[in-house]
């Protein structure tokens, strides 16, 4: 089943879920403070439309792909925009030095985000650990790659799941948000991993059942 999904953001992520998206058959907006950088986006992909940053989104699901530090921020520029909204939270909040994360001790990214979100509003973490250059060499291979999902809101998972789903990807049900912690930890491995020398960066973590 298709969904209709706005993406904020206009870096490679955003670029790798919009093209995914987009040949699996979803309605795709996209929105970027720069209006011709994202119209310049929107003019390569093949079917997206163009937003308008602080306009109420498009879509069902609204998709972060924005640098952590700025996360917040834009849910809280959205305010009441927002409401009735799932928000992805696709964000790594690594510290500069790559050896920790920089949100408060016992907390993640995705929960600092939800504090930010209306009320109405659901956050679920995911894709943070697959990254934009993997799904993008992956697009042709038709492997299944595992993308790891938390939040609280069951209907607002299972949203996610399905989009998931499309892009021809395993959604894995993780837990609730608190859970996004030990993924953002998982994303701070593999970004150490590609920075200390391991052979090819196009990898992702999976499950893999042995038993």
């Amino acid at each position: 089943m298709a969904t209709s999904i706005s993406i904020i953001g206009i870096g490679s992520m955003a670029t790798a879920l919009a093209e995914r998206a987009l040949a699996a058959g979803n309605a795709v907006q996209i929105i970027g403070r720069d209006l011709a950088k994202t119209q310049e986006l929107v003019a390569a992909l093949d079917g997206a439309t163009v937003g308008t940053f602080g306009d109420t989104p498009a879509g069902d699901l609204v998709i972060l792909a924005v640098p952590y530090s700025s996360a917040a921020d834009v849910v809280g520029q959205y305010g009441d925009a927002l409401s009735g909204k799932v928000i992805v939270d696709v964000t790594n909040p690594v510290a500069p030095d790559m050896t920790g994360l920089v949100t408060p001790e016992g907390s993640s990214g995705a929960q600092e985000t939800a504090k930010a979100a209306p009320a109405g509003a659901h956050v679920v973490k995911a894709f943070n650990t697959v990254f934009g250059h993997v799904l993008t060499a992956d697009a042709a291979k038709g492997r299944s790659l595992d993308v790891f999902i938390a939040g609280d809101d069951a209907q607002a998972k299972a949203s996610v799941s399905a989009f998931v789903e499309s892009l021809g990807l395993r959604p894995l049900d993780a837990g609730p948000l608190a859970i996004a912690r030990a993924l953002e930890y998982a994303g701070l491995l593999e970004i150490s991993l590609m920075n200390h020398g391991l052979a090819s960066t196009s990898f992702a973590l999976s499950a893999t059942a042995v038993g």
